[in-house]
């Protein structure tokens, strides 16, 4: 028989990994973790937002097998809880037709004894939740053992008027399941607003955050707890599954977290270098790939990627192929094959000789008379993914593309050539950020990474000028700005929606900055057939940017 809680008690955080759909999965590993932290004598356990059938869900969980699926796995896990043990807040989807509702639901004494929905919808950047949940109304507290909790969920606590809903009903401590995405500064953000709602409510909140990667999204933990005087009190780790039990005491009819673990989250360049692991990692072994193949051209974003990859999969699932031409310099056939060395991964050598002069034959007529252009130049990069695309046809590793945001940009790639692949881990990386990951992994071994230590990109990589070498003495200035340039521009286009003169008032020219401009919108058919990558930035392509390709809108300056 559970005890009815008077002055204490233990709250369990589980920051998981779940996968998307995997409702039996998900549903297996949430037995584990009761068993676990039962011994550890927790009274309650917090699973994330949407935990028993994974988030996002996107347009899936409009699926009513689906919701019906949840239901079921949740009615069966709260039998689970007549045991006397540990009781559960679960995420899941909570179908009462026409709606279904992004719910957290209450297993204790072998039944669901209450539900509770998500009242803020977040419809902004990466995030549609209205186009498929229905809001709920402003939330009552959960009464458990004689506790009342409240339980705002996510963005719930983004605003006041959920969290001061809860406490004016009598919340004694604010418990808040998030399914809260990774960009750059994000856990600053997630401090600000969570002391805001303390400061406001003068309530303690405990924050749980899922962890790992789903498509483009990753997710990176770092769950804490906040006493009511806005004290840190327990700081899980970022980028792990990690079980936190943490103690509580009632005191002058007041409760409040006993100091607990601290642990140290990781900022700026290591967080976006696990970011692109985490995300690589899950993306790979939540599909069901063997392993990865991809072009190592003896430049730093391919350099880039293949460290990342070996990180996230070990060197035994990587496979790195060089495919020089006429215009493949010795350096960069040096810098390749000491890269792969350093990474203990396969490598070959494959020619695109035969396959290029073929295709250049083959067309020679229809272009008679007509001078060498770029035509000719991408045939190169088309063998290439081409020749890529059959080792994945026949091997069964996933092609990794590996240009970077500042490139994609502008549309300095080519479709059906180097923009071939199932997944690009540093798609929302701007050049000069790849370069700083690059001088970052070569002096650091990340946690959990599984590659070796020790510089890993020679120094040639990162001081040559970089090229694509479709031809001869070739150079991507000769096309481009400098990236330091084009990074800043593109930056204010982008993710700050800046004003054309303001963006020149920084100190570029007009001609420049309306260059880039065009290039950023007639590239947008190029990134609508890119791969999936890693958002790390504010605003990546794709799931935040959505811009029509058919544009005619020029700012004038």
């Amino acid at each position: 028989m559970a005890r009815d809680i008077k002055d204490s008690f233990k709250l369990a955080l589980a920051q998981l990994n779940p996968v998307v759909g995997d409702i039996e999965g998900n549903l297996r590993t949430a037995r584990k973790v009761r068993t676990a932290l039962g011994e550890a004598g927790a009274d309650l356990i917090v699973f994330t937002e949407l935990y028993l059938t994974g988030y996002p869900l996107e347009d899936l969980v409009l699926k009513p097998a689906l919701q019906k699926a949840a239901r079921e796995a949740c009615e069966d896990l709260a039998r689970d809880t007549a045991d006397g043990g540990p009781a559960i807040l679960m995420g899941l989807p909570w179908g009462e037709a026409p709606f279904v509702y992004n719910a957290m639901a209450l297993l204790d004494g072998g039944r669901i004894g209450a539900v509770r929905y998500k009242n803020n919808l977040p419809n902004y950047g990466v995030f549609d939740e209205k186009r498929v949940f229905a809001p709920g109304p402003l939330p009552a507290p959960i009464h458990f053992r004689g506790l009342s909790l409240g339980v705002p969920v996510c963005e719930d606590i983004w605003a006041e008027d959920v969290c001061e809903a809860l406490v004016g009903a009598g919340a004694e401590i604010l418990i808040v399941p998030n399914g809260s995405p990774y960009w750059m500064g994000k856990q600053e953000t997630r401090y600000g607003v969570a002391e805001t709602r303390v400061g406001e409510t003068r309530r303690p909140l405990a924050y749980v955050n899922q962890v790992g990667g789903q498509d483009e999204l990753v997710f990176d933990g770092a769950s804490f707890v906040l006493n009511a005087d806005e004290d840190l009190a327990v700081q899980l780790p970022a980028w792990e599954i990690a079980l936190g039990v943490t103690e509580w005491r009632r005191e002058g009819g007041r409760w409040h977290c006993l100091p607990g673990p601290m642990a140290m989250v990781e900022e700026g360049d290591a967080a976006n270098y696990l970011a692109c692991v985490t995300g690589l990692r899950d993306y790979i072994d939540k599909n069901g790939f063997p392993g990865v193949v991809l072009g190592l051209s003896g430049g730093v974003d391919s350099a880039l990627c293949a460290a990342m990859a070996v990180d996230a999969l070990g060197a035994e699932r990587v496979h790195c192929v060089m495919l020089p031409y006429t215009y493949t310099s010795e350096e960069s056939l040096s810098d390749a094959k000491a890269i792969a060395k350093a990474l203990g991964v396969r490598y070959d050598i494959v020619s695109i000789h035969d396959s290029v002069e073929g295709l250049t034959k083959s067309i020679e007529k229809l272009f008679e008379g007509l001078p060498r252009d770029a035509t000719e130049e991408n045939l190169q990069s088309r063998a290439r993914g081409t020749l890529l695309m059959a080792v994945s046809n026949k091997l069964g590793p996933l092609v990794l593309t590996t240009g970077n945001k500042s490139e994609v940009s502008v549309g300095y790639a080519t479709l059906y050539g180097d923009m071939n692949g199932g997944f690009n881990p540093i798609k929302d990386l701007y050049k000069g950020q790849v370069y700083a990951l690059a001088r970052y992994r070569n002096a650091n071994r990340p946690k959990d990474c599984r590659g070796p230590r020790g510089p890993i990109i020679p120094e040639s990589v990162l001081t040559k000028d970089p090229s694509a070498e479709l031809k001869p003495n070739q150079r991507d200035q000769d096309t481009l700005p400098p990236y330091e340039a084009l990074d800043d521009i593109l930056n204010c286009l982008v993710e700050l929606e800046l004003p054309l003169s303001e963006i020149v008032a920084r100190g570029h020219t007009p001609e420049l900055v309306k260059k880039v401009e065009r290039m950023l919108y007639l590239a947008e058919y190029k990134r609508r057939q890119a791969a999936p990558g890693v958002k790390i930035t504010a605003k990546n392509f794709g799931r935040d940017r959505r811009y029509p390709i058919t544009n005619k809108f020029r700012e004038r300056l």
